[in-house]
């Protein structure tokens, strides 16, 4: 596999999973870009990053984006090749918007900016790729595709399937200062659930689908949980409490992915109020995924 260029941008939205009752399988877009520069250079592979984790995140061959690219690149058999990345960074990191996700579909679509044929690298396979560097697919799934998707695995293999999402809905997402890594979020959850609750989460996962797409008015019954959000309360509690303050209002509103941030998911983002100490984002969905252009 050759080379066709060697200056692409690439753009990778931010993402939202489980959305309450969909654990490990709904995941929604978010209208919240990051964006990398990328040339292909002679000398040793750099990385600079700017807004989001700059002066925190790696500068050398362990940054995600340039791991992920490499990868990427050696999947499809291309020759090795030094990379100069310039990562603008929007989706804030560790707080549970997919900015990992982000991050290794940002490799894969590098890839497919610079190899000859680009067709090798179909959204389809960025996101397998995708999901398989990440362990899961529910981030991975609307990082690459946009919009809102429902994730799963077939064997070993991740599939996904995308949701016409009615256009009134918004999300209005609330950060904190901390973070959460995934791997401690999951240690809180048990390797067992009562088959009550199992049964309730499938109800209203089934239920947020034909809310999503149709009727928005459902959003907050839609959007209960018991199987994860529960039992994050001890690693969470900030989190936890700001949930149940919001729920407490009527508002549909959820952990976002493994936290630590909270995600309402509304048609009037004017209900929703702006708690002290939280950054506050109003954002639209991302009607498409990652994209990435070639520059002359």
């Amino acid at each position: 596999m050759r080379f066709a260029a060697d200056h692409v941008v690439v753009k990778v939205p931010a993402t939202s999973a489980n959305l309450g009752p969909g654990f490990d399988s709904l995941g929604l877009a978010l209208d919240l870009w990051d964006e990398v520069e990328v040339k292909a250079v002679s000398g040793p592979s750099q990385v600079a990053v700017r807004g989001e984790g700059a002066g925190q995140l790696p500068l050398d061959e362990s940054h995600l984006v340039l791991r992920s690219a490499h990868r990427a690149l050696e999947a499809v058999g291309a020759p090795p090749v030094n990379l100069e990345l310039k990562c603008f960074n929007r989706i804030p990191q560790g707080k549970g918007l997919g900015s990992s996700a982000a991050a290794v579909a940002a490799g894969g679509l590098i890839a497919r900016g610079l190899i000859a044929n680009p067709g090798v690298l179909t959204a389809g396979r960025i996101f397998r790729f995708t999901a398989g560097f990440e362990g899961h697919p529910d981030n991975a799934a609307p990082a690459v595709f946009g919009g809102a998707t429902v994730a799963w695995m077939a064997g070993r293999r991740p599939k996904a399937a995308p949701l016409s999402v009615d256009p009134s809905i918004q999300a209005v997402v609330l950060i904190p200062d901390g973070v959460m890594a995934t791997s401690v979020a999951r240690s809180a959850l048990p390797v067992r659930v009562p088959h009550v609750d199992a049964a309730f989460n499938v109800s209203r996962a089934a239920l947020l689908t034909h809310a999503l797409v149709s009727d928005p008015s459902l959003l907050f019954y839609a959007t209960e949980d018991r199987i994860h959000q529960p039992y994050r309360a001890e690693v969470m509690p900030a989190t936890t409490e700001l949930v149940a303050s919001l729920r407490a209002q009527k508002l549909a509103a959820v952990i976002s992915g493994a936290g630590p941030a909270v995600m309402v998911l509304t048609t009037d983002p004017d209900t929703v109020p702006e708690p002290s100490g939280w950054r506050y984002q109003r954002l639209a969905l991302a009607s498409h995924g990652g994209t990435v252009a070639r520059i002359d």
